[in-house]
């Protein structure tokens, strides 16, 4: 079974309390998702391996690290997974971005992709799949599902808040990906709805209801 991080930093729980809070408005809310993202950013590398090369320094030449292996992918899921991407991407500048949109059928309650554009070497990289919420787990099932599809080989989930429910429909879909989430919360509502979670992240981010 793939291993699920739950952060404790007193930073990320800092930002989260003004994450959640309802007076908190959309650019703020932005700015500390992005915050919060670059935060998580750091453990969700820690395994990244390194190599040794040699530079010059002003003063002497030196061997030192630099990252190997595979290249990075960062994969939001349309459309709050957007707000999650700048923060990583200040982390990890030369990382190629995908976008997978995956939305609920109302009929069949299926998840459906509507748009999925992704870096053509897919299968050589180490993807980041980013989405605030991880409430039912359906659409992050669904875009695990379409990544894997086209060839991917290495994907790790990071989401800010997570309902139980949703971290065991991942880790039974899909026992290979790890995840990284800042809080798991309490349960999901009749609406599916994480409680206490932050109301609708794509709302919040983007100003709309």
């Amino acid at each position: 079974m793939a291993k699920l991080v739950v952060f404790d930093h007193p930073l990320i729980k800092h930002k989260l309390t003004f994450i959640r809070d309802k007076n908190t408005g959309s650019k703020e809310f932005r700015e500390l998702v992005t915050e919060v993202s670059l935060l998580m950013g750091y453990e969700v590398t820690r395994d990244f391996p390194l190599e040794e090369i040699e530079i010059e320094t002003p003063l002497t030449k030196m061997k030192s690290q630099v990252i190997s292996g595979k290249k990075v992918g960062i994969i939001p899921i349309l459309r709050a997974g957007l707000g999650m991407v700048d923060g990583m991407l200040q982390l990890i500048p030369t990382a190629k971005v995908g976008h997978v949109g995956v939305y609920r059928d109302p009929e069949t309650l299926k998840p459906v992709e509507y748009y999925c554009k992704l870096p053509q070497d897919i299968e050589e990289r180490d993807l980041i799949v980013l989405d605030p919420m991880l409430a039912t787990g359906g659409s992050a099932v669904a875009a695990i599902n379409f990544l894997k599809e086209r060839g991917a080989q290495s994907i790790r989930l990071v989401n800010l808040i997570a309902a139980p429910e949703g971290i065991k429909a991942v880790q039974e879909a899909h026992p290979d990906v790890d995840i990284y989430v800042a809080s798991v919360d309490e349960r999901l509502n009749e609406h599916a709805y994480i409680v206490p979670g932050l109301g609708d992240a794509g709302d919040r981010l983007f100003g709309t209801k």
